[in-house]
């Protein structure tokens, strides 16, 4: 991917760090930290700081090219947005990330445009609770409704 080109057409200014910090996300291939960021770049351009990274994640996230993804522990994770979204889901448990489509958020989407006149950035979303893998919640047999879902 040109990273370059990608910046250009964002219509930002081209730099080094940027070029060196968005590059670093489009080869994670995953969700990353700054610090992952940080340390990634650090190895071909040593004089970088942390806060560079941060305030370059900050504009590249204004320009839609990364997701911030807020986790259960406060702590945060980017990922390079690329031309599919979608969106998060973090277990407050084992803090693990996991992605869903967003043909989920679309009837939310329609409900708020066409109930309230809302237009919701639903660019990117994040919702925190708990996975299978850390969840005891067993389904009612009659409701189909999680047990603790229903406070008992």
């Amino acid at each position: 991917m040109d990273v370059i080109a990608l910046l250009r057409s964002a219509g930002t200014r081209v730099t080094p760090q940027r070029v060196m910090i968005l590059q670093a996300l489009i080869d994670a291939g995953h969700h990353v930290t700054a610090d992952d960021i940080h340390d990634d770049v650090r190895r071909t351009y040593p004089v970088i700081d942390l806060a560079t990274v941060y305030r370059t994640l900050q504009l590249l996230k204004r320009l839609r090219l990364v997701t911030e993804i807020d986790r259960a522990d406060g702590s945060a994770e980017y990922e390079f947005a690329g031309d599919g979204r979608h969106h998060h889901m973090v277990c407050r448990e084992c803090h693990k990330t996991f992605d869903f489509s967003v043909e989920y958020l679309e009837s939310l989407q329609e409900t708020l445009t066409s109930e309230f006149g809302f237009l919701p950035d639903l660019h990117s979303f994040t919702v925190t609770g708990v996975c299978a893998g850390c969840s005891d919640v067993s389904e009612s047999p009659t409701s189909g409704v999680p047990v603790a879902a229903r406070g008992g």
